[in-house]
Formats: C-alpha cells, structure tokens, sequence
C-alpha cells in the first residue's frame, strides 16, 4: 500500500518537531517522492547519518509501504553541520 505526502511528513515532523518538510511525488503514482527536510535534529550529522535519521522517522515503512524516496536534508542557517 503507497503511502501520502501527508503520512511521510506527519511520521518526519513526529521524529523532528522542528522540521519544515516538503513532499514532493516525483512520479504521480504515491510511491515515488522527494523530501526536503530542514531539521536542527541534523547539526553535527553527516548527511549519511541525516539520511539515517529521516528512514528512522519512517519506522520500517522505506522499502515497503514507500517505494523510494529521494532525500535532500539541511541543517537550519546557524546551525553547523
């Protein structure tokens, strides 16, 4: 079953409160999307680390309920990386 837009942001910003997230469905079909995510949760992450702590937010659901997901992730200006 494909996930929402709305599910992916609403179990991120559960994870990340912080977060200003961006869904977007790359190929019209609800399993394909990007995700830009602005989290402070990300200072001092790596972007690998990043990446690992968005898929955490998705509690298992990458690789099945949500087919792929391209990441864009940004530590707020201010903040170091």
């Amino acid at each position: 079953m494909a996930m929402s837009a709305i599910e992916i942001e609403t179990m991120i910003v559960a994870a990340m409160p912080d977060a200003v997230v961006e869904i977007r469905d790359l190929a019209g079909d609800g399993d394909h999307y990007s995700a830009r995510v602005v989290s402070a949760a990300f200072a001092g992450m790596n972007r690998v680390r990043q990446h690992q702590a968005v898929y955490a937010a998705l509690k298992g659901k990458m690789g099945t309920d949500l087919h792929a997901l391209q990441l864009e992730t940004i530590v707020p200006s201010g903040d170091h990386q």
